[in-house]
């Protein structure tokens, strides 16, 4: 395996961004991992790897770039106290939008790259991150061939800027995977999605992980299931399987 960073400059700055791949020479196809609201932590980098490990060249961007230098995240430590002090600052300086216009950065980086199989690109997020991994697909939805989320929250509101509002715009696959008890996505906005993502004609899937709790797929959190991650991994490898070159 290979793992570096890289600073990648878009309109707002230089984004901190984790480079993983299998190790080799390549060239792989090209995914992209949207982080959850606790920020880059080893966690996520784990997780990252695991991807590529799979024959991925991954990306893992700091959306919090904007915010500037900030003390790594504790998930235990955060969840010990005030969560909405901690991350709540940080959150402020980024939104969907802003993530998917650092993405164009980001896809041009990946242009740059000799290892780099194909332009179409996966995307993946968690939490805060699934929804700008739909609104991603919608944003560059010829570059885009597949986008999953998962445990993401507020994917379909009556806001200007909600995710759902994307899928007239998406020509790739979809998988959504919320949990089972989850006030961030509850059934009818489950089902509002859905509706949605089928009335644009989108190739898609939205699943409940029964038991499931919202985080789960988090190593480091107190909700991580062990069977619910296992699947999700298992869904995420064969949607990338069946989309990306």
């Amino acid at each position: 395996m290979s793992r570096e960073t890289v600073s990648i400059r878009t309109t707002d700055g230089e984004c901190p961004t984790y480079v993983l791949t299998p190790g080799g020479t390549g060239p792989w196809p090209a995914v992209i991992f949207y982080m959850d609201a606790l920020a880059i932590r080893p966690a996520l980098v784990d997780m990252a790897q695991k991807l590529a490990d799979g024959g991925y060249l991954v990306l893992l961007p700091d959306l919090f770039y904007r915010a500037g230098a900030y003390e790594p995240i504790d998930p235990k430590v955060a969840f010990a106290g005030d969560l909405r002090v901690v991350i709540g600052p940080l959150m402020a300086t980024t939104n969907a939008q802003k993530a998917a216009e650092d993405t164009g950065a980001l896809l041009t980086y990946l242009d740059t790259r000799s290892d780099v199989k194909g332009r179409k690109v996966g995307v993946t997020g968690y939490c805060m991150g699934g929804g700008i991994a739909l609104t991603v697909a919608g944003t560059y939805p010829d570059r885009i061939a597949a986008a999953a989320s998962f445990h993401g929250g507020n994917l379909a509101t009556d806001a200007d800027l909600s995710p759902h509002r994307m899928a007239p715009s998406i020509k790739g696959r979809v998988y959504v995977a919320g949990a089972d008890k989850d006030a961030h996505y509850p059934p009818e906005m489950e089902a509002r999605l859905d509706e949605a993502l089928t009335q644009a004609g989108v190739d898609h899937r939205c699943e409940i992980y029964e038991g499931a709790l919202h985080g789960w797929t988090m190593s480091d959190f107190p909700v991580y299931n062990t069977d619910a991650a296992d699947r999700h991994w298992h869904e995420l490898f064969a949607l990338f399987g069946e989309t990306l070159d």
